[in-house]
């Protein structure tokens, strides 16, 4: 995994298991609807790095 970038992440979610469950549960919702998305563009390809990069941008957040 090259972007986005763990350190970027890690300042978004502290946690890696934390950023590892809204990743996977926001790829899935990806998956089953690819017309949810919440950027305008993204450089990855695949629906985990597509839910990395909006977690980066702050587009999904954890509830706390």
């Amino acid at each position: 995994m090259l972007y986005p970038k763990l350190d970027t992440l890690k300042k978004v979610i502290d946690s890696k298991y934390m950023l590892v469950s809204l990743a996977s549960k926001r790829a899935r919702d990806l998956f089953k609807d690819p017309t949810s998305t919440k950027l305008e563009k993204y450089k990855s390809v695949k629906e985990v790095g597509k839910a990395l990069e909006e977690i980066a941008e702050g587009k999904i957040k954890v509830l706390k």
